[in-house]
C-alpha cells in the first residue's frame, strides 16, 4: 500500500525531529550558558628511527588562549598522515604540559633537550599544588596509558589557567612548554627493556654502574640495541612523528568551582616541618626507582613488590578526580586516608593485540576515580598514605609510582552547589575499544545520512517534486 504525501511527510517529519532531538546540549543551566569548545594541536616534530630516543621539551606550543577552565587534556603519537603509531614501535615513555610565565618581548625558545632554559630571570614557573621540591610540575601528563585513560574534569569543576591577575609581572604572558619523550623500538633486542630504560641496552653506564635502568639512560639522542641484520624497508627508515594533543575548555566563569592539582611520588623522601627547630618541610621527590625480582623458588602469584609513602597534603578539601601513573610490570595503585579508608584505587589495563590502544604487554589504560560531589574529602594535615604494586617475577627498571589528584576547597556554599550534579560515571575504560568504534563511527555517519535523506525527502514533498534531486551536494565539514 503506497501512503499519500501528505502521510509520507508526517512519517518523515516526525523520524527527522526525533533524531534530531537526540543531540547533546552545549549549554548547562546551571552554569549560566556554557559553550564547550575543543582545539587540536600538534607538537614540533620529532624524527625517529630505530633505536633512537627524542626526549625533547618544547616551549611557547599552541593552547587554547583567554581566560578559561580546561575541561580535558589528551593526546598520542601520529605520523606525518594523522595515523596513530602503536606502542610496539614508537613508545611514549611520558609526555607531560608545564605552564609558565615569560617576558612579552623574549624570543620563543624552540626545541632543547632539558629544561635549563627555566633558569633564566624572564621565565617564571607556575607549579601545580604538589609538594615536590624539584620535578613533577606539570599541569598535565602522562605516558602509554594516554589514549584510554580519562582526564575529564566534571561538572561544575575546572582547572583554570589565562587570569591575566595570576600573571608573575607587568611585561610578562602566560605560555605552555611540552615534554615529549619517545623510544623507537622497531628493531629493538628487547623491546620491553628498551622501555624500561635499561643502561646496558644503551651501553650507558651511569655512578660506576651503580644505575641500572632510568630516565638518565634513555636521554635524547640516546640509542637502544637493534637486532643485528634490521636494515632496509620501509619499517628501518626515518620518520616524523607528532604529539596530537585535544584541549577542550569553556570560557571561565565565576560560576565554575576551581581545583588544585597534586602529583604525588610514591618516592618521595619527607621531611616533616618542624616549626621548633626551623626545619621547613621539604619533599625529595626521585620520581623512578627499580623492582628487584622475587625468589626463583617463590611462588608467580605471591612475586607482588610493594612500595609505600605516607605524606599529608598543604591543604585538604573535596577530591574531585583521581588517577595513578605505572609502567609496564605495574598491578595498581592507590591511596588511603587515616584509619586505612580508601579514596581512590587505580589500576592498569593491559593492552591484548597490535592495534594502537591495544598493544599486548604495555599499560594501555589506567582506572580513574570520580567520588560523587563532596562524598570523599581530606582534611588540612590529613596523613595519606599511597601505595604502588608491581609483579617482581622479573626484574624491572625506571618504573615510576605517581598519583594525580584534583582537589577543590570544600565551603556550605560549594557543597550546596555541587550537589546538584550527578556523580561522573565509572571511568575504568574510559576509551571506546576499536571494535566498537567502528559501530560508532557507522551510526555516526548512518544518522547523519539518515538525516540528510529525510531533510531532502522533507523538502522534496513541501515543493512538490516528482522524484528529482540536485547534482550535488554540499558537506558539513566539522
Amino acid at each position: 500500500m503506497v501512503l499519500d504525501s501528505k502521510r509520507q511527510l508526517h512519517c518523515l517529519a516526525a523520524i527527522l525531529l526525533l533524531l534530531v532531538s537526540v543531540q547533546p546540549s552545549q549549554s548547562d543551566p546551571r552554569i549560566g550558558n556554557r559553550i564547550s569548545k575543543s582545539e587540536v594541536f600538534l607538537s614540533p616534530k620529532f624524527v625517529m628511527e630505530p633505536g633512537s630516543v627524542s626526549n625533547k621539551y618544547y616551549y611557547n606550543v599552541d593552547f587554547p588562549k583567554g581566560h578559561i577552565a580546561i575541561k580535558s587534556f589528551n593526546a598520542e603519537v601520529v605520523d606525518e598522515e594523522g595515523n596513530p603509531i602503536p606502542l610496539h614501535k614508537t613508545y611514549l615513555h611520558h609526555w607531560v604540559v608545564l605552564r609558565y610565565h615569560q617576558r612579552k618581548d623574549t624570543a620563543d625558545s624552540g626545541a632543547h633537550q632539558g629544561d635549563l632554559s627555566f633558569l633564566q630571570s624572564d621565565h617564571v614557573v607556575v607549579k601545580n599544588s604538589g609538594m615536590c621540591d624539584s620535578g613533577l610540575s606539570q599541569y598535565f601528563g602522562l605516558g602509554s596509558e594516554t589514549r584510554r585513560t580519562s582526564t575529564d574534569v566534571p561538572d561544575p569543576y575546572g582547572i583554570e589557567v589565562g587570569n591575566p591577575a595570576d600573571v608573575a609581572a607587568d611585561g610578562y604572558e602566560e605560555r605552555w612548554m611540552l615534554n615529549v619523550h619517545a623510544i623507537d623500538t622497531r628493531g629493538a633486542e628487547d623491546k620491553m627493556g628498551c622501555t624500561e630504560c635499561r643502561c646496558d641496552l644503551y651501553n650507558t653506564t651511569v655512578d660506576g654502574g651503580n644505575y641500572n635502568g632510568g630516565l638518565r639512560c634513555c636521554h635524547d639522542g640516546a640509542k637502544c640495541r637493534v637486532e643485528k641484520g634490521f636494515e632496509g624497508g620501509v619499517e628501518t627508515s626515518r620518520r616524523s612523528l607528532y604529539l596530537r594533543y585535544t584541549v577542550e575548555y569553556i570560557d571561565w566563569e565565576e560560576s565554575i568551582v576551581p581545583v588544585r592539582i597534586y602529583i604525588l611520588d610514591v618516592t618521595d623522601i619527607w621531611t616533616k616541618a618542624d616549626e621548633s627547630s626551623g626545619i621547613e618541610a621539604r619533599h625529595r621527590c626521585l620520581i623512578e626507582y627499580d623492582v628487584e625480582s622475587c625468589s626463583a623458588g617463590g611462588s608467580h602469584s605471591s612475586c607482588t613488590h610493594t612500595k609505600t609513602l605516607s605524606v599529608s597534603l598543604p591543604t585538604g578539601g573535596d577530591v574531585i578526580y583521581g588517577v595513578g601513573h605505572q609502567h609496564a610490570g605495574g598491578s595498581g595503585t592507590a591511596l588511603y586516608g587515616e584509619g586505612g579508608r580508601l579514596i581512590c584505587s587505580s589500576n592498569p589495563t593491559y593492552g591484548t593485540g597490535k592495534e594502537p590502544g591495544n598493544e599486548a604487554g604495555y599499560i594501555v589504560g589506567m582506572s580513574t576515580c570520580y567520588p560523587s560531589p563532596g562524598s570523599v574529602k581530606i582534611s588540612n594535615g590529613e596523613t595519606l598514605t599511597l601505595v604502588s604494586n608491581y609483579s617482581s617475577t622479573q626484574t624491572h627498571t625506571g618504573v615510576m609510582g605517581l598519583f594525580y589528584l584534583l582537589v577543590s576547597d570544600s565551603s556550605p556554599e560549594r557543597d550546596n552547589l555541587v550537589q546538584r550534579y550527578p556523580a561522573q560515571e565509572n571511568h575504568k575504560s574510559s576509551t571506546i575499544s576499536n571494535f566498537n568504534w567502528g559501530f560508532v563511527l557507522f551510526g555516526v555517519g548512518l544518522v547523519s545520512v539518515v538525516v540528510s535523506a529525510l531533510s531532502i525527502a522533507v523538502v522534496s514533498l513541501l515543493r512538490g517534486t516528482s522524484g528529482r534531486r540536485n547534482e550535488g551536494y554540499e558537506p558539513i565539514i566539522a
